[in-house]
């Protein structure tokens, strides 16, 4: 549908952009993926993409802390974690923030709780948005170059099928980080 929505509107980035933002909210990966293969179809040109890219991960990002923000609003929820931990897990991440986060982005599984942990123990809102969007920065510029290519191989091999092939290179991507997560949880 991303692919579709970006061809019609071709004339206007502004609207290219909010659209590859929102798809961001949806599915990072698959956003990043599938924007690579429209900059080789030219619907849309590589510096948009890639901003709208990391402004829209980024904002998902500081929107999952947000949501940690939001719920630590919440009486119940805020005695649970005074009762049973006091000031141990906001110390702990205070002092480990940036890097946690950092190191986040490339584990599959942990932004979700990470980042809306950070937020419900108040963790230093600028460390986290620094180290997610250096991280963003490193991680969808890899994924968005890998992408280019196998965007080429797919669109000149599999034709009208490179959907299919779109979403088995989507699906390895996201295959290969839960192996090398589990690989390194057994290394632990």
């Amino acid at each position: 549908m991303l692919d579709h929505l970006l061809e019609l509107s071709a004339a206007s980035p502004l609207l290219q952009v909010a659209l590859v933002i929102l798809a961001t909210f949806v599915l990072e990966d698959a956003a990043t993926v599938i924007t690579a293969i429209q900059v080789r179809l030219h619907i849309i040109t590589p510096m948009t993409a890639l901003l709208a890219l990391y402004v829209g991960i980024i904002l998902g990002d500081i929107g999952l802390y947000g949501l940690g923000r939001l719920a630590a609003c919440w009486p119940p929820a805020r005695r649970w974690v005074t009762l049973n931990e006091g000031r141990a897990p906001h110390d702990w991440l205070s002092r480990r923030l940036f890097w946690v986060v950092f190191v986040s982005r490339f584990v599959p599984g942990t932004r979700l709780p990470l980042y809306t942990t950070c937020g419900f123990l108040s963790a230093g809102l600028p460390v986290f948005t620094l180290a997610t969007a250096l991280a963003t920065l490193i991680w969808t510029t890899a994924l968005f170059t890998l992408s280019l290519p196998v965007g080429d191989f797919l669109l000149a091999h599999l034709g009208a099928w490179r959907w299919v092939g779109l979403g088995g290179f989507v699906l390895v991507v996201s295959l290969m980080g839960h192996v090398f997560a589990r690989i390194q949880k057994h290394k632990t």
